[in-house]
């Protein structure tokens, strides 16, 4: 868990509570609640514990270790730290929206032997950028980083973690084709009242009609073709209004139509 994760690094580099305390500005017993699974990270709060860490901000959610490369790791997190300054939050409201899309998607092809977690990085993140593209509007609106596997979104670690706490999901350590692959399944429905209207289900419906069946790498390779991924700076933020500058391999709008 990641509460267990950051224990263990502010061991490692033989930090005091009341020092990671001071750093995120709240008292040592609210931090002690953070390292024992009972209180919730913000999202700018773990920003900052990726950066007293010395991690990327992709790296502190996936709970992975830094790998020192060429000593420019200095260099490297400044790097993340100013382009997760553009979009770093979502409203509150959102991440409920983030928890109930990813309630939908896992209740219809969460159970297929393809569907792990890199599948639902990369579904959410077509879902969302497709939306954009189609409607000029924002569906979840979450913040996807560039990874080399691809757009990852990194409110996912803490909601997840959130729903596993709520036993509204239950996490499924498994192999796919003799590769690790971690899924989740739904312990509960949906609530489709948090989606704005029919058109939202209506496109989420497509982009898992279109993409559900694919596996992790073939998902990561499509997404690797996308304007959004390709302009991105490396461990940076995809911009969604880069979706406009689409070419036709995963442009999903059809610009001859009138508005």
């Amino acid at each position: 868990m990641l509460s267990k994760f950051i224990q263990q690094a502010r061991k490692k580099n033989n930090f005091t509570q009341e020092y990671i305390a001071s750093q995120l500005k709240i008292s040592r017993p609210t931090y002690a609640q953070i390292e024992q699974g009972e209180r919730d990270l913000t999202i700018p709060e773990a920003q900052k514990l990726a950066d007293i860490f010395g991690l990327s901000m992709s790296d502190f959610l996936c709970e992975k270790e830094a790998m020192q490369e060429n000593n420019l790791e200095n260099e490297k997190f400044t790097e993340i730290k100013n382009a997760l300054t553009v979009r770093i939050n979502i409203p509150q409201k959102n991440l409920e929206k983030f928890r109930e899309v990813l309630l939908y998607i896992l209740s219809r092809i969460g159970s297929r032997p393809n569907v792990g977690e890199t599948v639902i990085y990369k579904l959410l993140y077509f879902i969302d950028f497709d939306f954009y593209e189609k409607f000029e509007e924002q569906l979840i609106g979450a913040t996807y980083i560039k990874n080399h596997y691809g757009p990852t979104p990194i409110e996912f670690k803490i909601v997840v973690e959130r729903m596993l706490k709520n036993k509204e999901i239950i996490k499924v350590n498994n192999k796919f084709f003799n590769y690790p692959q971690r899924k989740y399944l739904p312990m509960r429905e949906p609530d489709l009242t948090k989606l704005k209207d029919a058109r939202e289900l209506h496109h989420i419906d497509e982009v898992l009609a279109r993409l559900g069946d694919k596996n992790a790498t073939e998902l990561s390779a499509y997404s690797h073709e996308d304007v959004p991924w390709i302009i991105a700076k490396k461990n940076g933020t995809l911009e969604y209004e880069s979706v406009f500058y689409r070419t036709s391999k995963t442009s999903v709008r059809n610009y001859d139509e009138p508005d």
